[in-house]
């Protein structure tokens, strides 16, 4: 008997997954590009327009430098830490990504048993494969965030929320720039989403955020849900008791207007290099939204990050917690649950390593002093 499409994908999968014992995170990258297809691979990799962004992230933290500590510094080094209250092992941890059964058959599913098991937090996108519930269950004790793009309909919204909630999750991350997808021209020119149509598995009720503006006699607009405001931040919080993170700010005022409309928490990112062709890194704009958000609430950062150094760097000017984003594909596609496993193992361990090279015994001892290069950072 023939067998299936899928079946066919598992066992190519299957065959991928011996490899997840032979990289290390140099050498992931490639590992993961011979097991995906062309559509995909072009959709985990691509950005907007020439995707300048996309190298901004990463040179902004190649421009740092890390000053070690070569006598003294304590014998152990402990890299747990609280996010939002919640006790984790590592202050980095899985941003949300959407369609991961395109990269590998098991999907978030083995994300959410690698992180699960090893006390990792993890954001779920509203564009999952599978439903936010079969997350959940796949890892019911695991630490996880529900990234909700604010819908069209307010009710599709709100109900997301309170599905989150009842299943489990302890925050909501509202993602805010994307009023329109971005001009995401590798990603177009292999039809991956575009022509192609990719499942959600939250419901048929749940839309992507627009592609592209609608005319408006001489102009042009923004289709629904258009802009999120303050206001529309005040209507996502009151639809449950979970805390808000909101996601995707450059500008220090941006987030201070998250913040008085009540915000536990900020995530300085530009969408992975996927929106705006041209913006800031992350990294160069950490400092100046920690000063701005001033202590009263937690921010974290997305963006480039590869490296434990990486994670240094960001929580040394003021990340509460680092977000990892197309690694986490890489280590999806090379090898499934065995392969996320892997990579967080290594990069937990690597960032271990890298502070004990610091002298550093814990996440909470890092601090500006240990950074230099890039562009003067006085949080103003």
């Amino acid at each position: 008997m023939a067998s299936s499409p899928e079946d066919r994908s598992r066992r190519r999968f299957m065959d991928a997954t011996t490899e997840a014992g032979s990289w290390n995170l140099t050498s992931l990258e490639r590992t993961a590009e011979r097991v995906v297809g062309p559509d995909v691979w072009a959709y985990i990799q691509g950005g907007a327009g020439e995707e300048r962004t996309i190298a901004n992230n990463r040179a902004a933290f190649r421009r740092r430098t890390l000053l070690p500590r070569a006598l003294g510094g304590p014998e152990t080094v402990d890299l747990t830490t609280q996010l939002l209250g919640r006790r984790v092992s590592a202050p980095f941890f899985v941003a949300p990504m959407a369609y991961q059964r395109e990269v590998h058959p098991d999907g978030e599913g083995a994300v959410a048993r690698a992180t699960g098991a090893r006390e990792v937090l993890a954001v779920y996108s509203t564009l999952t494969s599978c439903s936010l519930e079969e997350i959940s269950a796949s890892a019911p004790e695991g630490p996880r965030w529900f990234q909700l793009y604010p819908q069209a309909n307010p009710d599709v919204s709100r109900e997301l929320v309170r599905r989150a909630e009842r299943a489990g999750y302890s925050a909501v991350v509202v993602t805010v720039d994307v009023p329109v997808l971005g001009s995401r021209d590798r990603q177009a020119e292999t039809g991956f989403a575009y022509e192609r149509p990719v499942s959600i598995g939250n419901g048929p009720g749940v839309e992507h955020p627009p592609r592209r503006l609608v005319p408006n006699g001489a102009r042009l607009r923004l289709p629904a849900p258009g802009r999120v405001t303050g206001e529309s931040l005040d209507e996502i919080r009151r639809a449950s008791r979970l805390p808000v993170i909101v996601k995707g700010l450059l500008d220090p005022d941006d987030a201070r207007v998250a913040v008085d409309h009540g915000a536990a928490g900020v995530v300085v990112s530009n969408h992975g290099g996927r929106q705006l062709d041209g913006a800031p890194a992350s990294l160069d704009q950490l400092a100046r939204v920690v000063g701005a958000v001033g202590g009263r609430a937690e921010v974290y950062l997305d963006g480039g990050v590869r490296r434990g150094s990486d994670i240094a760097i960001a929580l040394a000017l003021g990340a509460t917690g680092v977000g990892i984003g197309r690694p986490i594909l890489w280590a999806l596609a090379a090898g499934g649950e065995a392969g996320v496993g892997r990579y967080l193992d290594l990069l937990r361990d690597e960032t271990a390593n890298v502070l004990s090279q610091l002298g550093r015994g814990g996440v909470r001892e890092l601090g500006a002093a240990l950074v230099g290069g890039g562009p003067p950072s006085d949080g103003r």
